[in-house]
């Protein structure tokens, strides 16, 4: 069993394969990679990722689908944005992913696919996951750290006030701070 769910569904590698020429930088490392010898030509349009990949070969076809990385640790480029969402909320929003930490989420993603930048964005999805924020300020994380204040000169030049809530609601008035 492979571990990229789109290999061996041909339907799914067509569509993927698809999207390749839609995309300039894409459409022309797979001119690249098609040639038998280096196109100078060619070399001069590629941006980067992509320009560094290729001359690091990082970058090869299988069956009309590119692949990123080493021959034996490599991971399908995908460039479609819906593909793309789909993979970020597949390895982190399923229930049964669980919201894992950043550092499990990309190891999980590393050997699927690979797009520019996807270590950036996966960074920014899960630090801006909402039910994360909320459910990590329920679990004690620290809000902040103590701020120092100077000593005052003159009565009430300073005032300081501990804002405690979220206790248990107690006492025959249910009152909980």
């Amino acid at each position: 069993m492979n571990r990229n769910p789109c290999i061996g569904n041909r339907f799914l590698e067509n569509a993927v394969i698809k999207t390749y020429s839609k995309h300039k930088q894409c459409g022309i490392l797979l001119q690249h990679l098609q040639e038998k010898y280096r196109s100078p030509e060619l070399e001069s349009q590629l941006e980067e990722p992509w320009l560094r990949d290729y001359k690091d070969n990082k970058s090869f076809l299988i069956d009309g689908l590119l692949y990123h990385g080493e021959k034996h640790t490599s991971a399908l480029t995908i460039i479609n944005r819906d593909h793309i969402s789909l993979i970020r909320q597949e390895s982190y929003d399923c229930p049964y992913m669980g919201h894992m930490s950043e550092d499990r989420t990309k190891e999980r993603v590393a050997s699927t696919p690979w797009w520019p930048k996807w270590e950036q964005e996966l960074s920014e999805y899960i630090n801006t996951c909402e039910r994360c924020q909320k459910e990590n300020r329920k679990h004690g994380e620290k809000y902040g750290l103590l701020q120092h204040i100077e000593e005052p000169k003159h009565p009430w030049e300073t005032i300081n006030m501990d804002w405690v809530t979220g206790l248990f609601p107690g006492g025959k008035e249910n009152f909980n701070a």
